[in-house]
């Protein structure tokens, strides 16, 4: 009985809808895996989706308060994804041309979305003790180092997409802690400053080829713009009801790329239709609006800069990915949250969920 009553205390609001997020998610990486004729892929990912369930629901039960106040451990958890990162140029596996990856037999690691949730522990753990320190710059560039140093790690390996969500998080949570208009202009200047800076030393021709692709898709019409119209194909040939479950032309023949993990939001479309999509947005939609809620009614800072830097990762990671399978972004190879394939995109999500419904549950 005592059991079942602490069942009863946690957010099943809050954790329930992204558990049906990734069901949907292993339909549509079940289906494309049989066109492939190898459902290896699936296998995992159920694997990890019940690893995430125990994590979840195992975070909740513990009081993790003490992350408000332990430097020393917020600290070391900082480093130690750190260390992690930078591990990955000496010891990671390159895959498609980016080292992001260690490989643990026949499963892979991904550090990067751990990092993120890190960091915006770090950053919670930072505005909320400087909370009246935000009317002066200094602490707001200071919170910047703590995310540029695994921005530029997750940037050289290369990748553009997970470093520009980390950048979106950083700057929605200091939004979020009250900056000042101002500051807010100095910061837009900076990063127009570092983005022309890059364009001309930092980004890869590809990347650049991506980004122009983007701003004029006839330049690449068998490259980058290839794989987006196919997105776009797929999506639109969906119609209302969707083709059905392995029955999709695009997603099972080959034609639109990476189905099950940057373009899983298109295979959804291709082969569920108007109605798969809706029910998508609809539960994205409704996990963000539970979270900002959380965020606004919260008891303590942390607590509500926390879900607020969670929220800002699932909003800018799903706002890139539609936007990219919709062709209304560049792609950049950033995942769908909670739906993608990647055991370690999934566990990271659920590891910031688990340490949310504790905050909550708790304060």
């Amino acid at each position: 009985m005592r059991i079942l009553s602490q069942f009863k205390k946690i957010d099943w609001f809050l954790i329930a809808p992204p558990f049906f997020l990734t069901f949907l998610g292993l339909i549509s990486i079940y289906s494309s895996s049989l066109g492939r004729e190898d459902i290896s892929s699936f296998n995992k990912q159920i694997i990890f989706f019940g690893i995430s369930i125990f994590l979840v629901i195992l975070l909740s039960f513990f009081d993790l308060r003490f992350l408000r106040v332990n430097s020393y451990l917020v600290i070391s958890l900082y480093l130690l994804s750190l260390l992690s990162l930078a591990g990955l140029f000496i010891l990671g596996t390159e895959i498609r041309g980016v080292k992001g990856w260690y490989r643990l037999g026949s499963f892979s690691f991904d550090p990067v979305p751990f990092s993120a949730i890190i960091l915006i522990v770090v950053l919670a753990k930072y505005f909320s003790t400087r909370h009246i320190e935000l009317q002066r710059f200094s602490p707001i560039l200071f919170s910047g180092i703590y995310c540029l140093i695994p921005t530029l790690l997750i940037f050289f390996q290369p990748d553009l997409g997970s470093s520009l969500s980390l950048i979106v998080v950083w700057l929605g949570m200091v939004v979020f802690s009250g900056i000042r208009v101002r500051h807010f202009l100095i910061l837009a200047l900076i990063f127009l400053l570092i983005f022309l800076i890059g364009w001309k030393f930092w980004l890869k021709d590809y990347q650049k080829q991506r980004i122009l692709s983007f701003l004029n898709p006839q330049i690449d019409k068998r490259g980058i713009s290839w794989s987006v119209n196919q997105s776009k194909i797929a999506i639109g040939s969906g119609g209302f009801f969707g083709k059905g479950i392995g029955k999709g032309s695009q997603t099972q023949y080959g034609f639109l790329p990476e189905p099950q993990t940057d373009f899983i939001f298109s295979a959804i479309g291709e082969e569920m239709g108007f109605l798969g999509i809706a029910l998508l947005l609809a539960l994205l939609f409704f996990i963000f609006c539970k979270i900002v809620k959380i965020a606004f009614w919260a008891k303590n800072n942390f607590t509500r800069l926390f879900a607020a830097g969670l929220g800002f990762l699932i909003l800018s990671q799903s706002f890139i990915n539609i936007g990219m399978c919709l062709g209304l972004f560049p792609v950049v190879g950033i995942p769908l949250p909670f739906v993608s394939y990647g055991g370690s995109q999934l566990l990271a999500f659920s590891f910031g969920l688990g340490i949310l419904a504790s905050l909550k549950r708790w304060s």
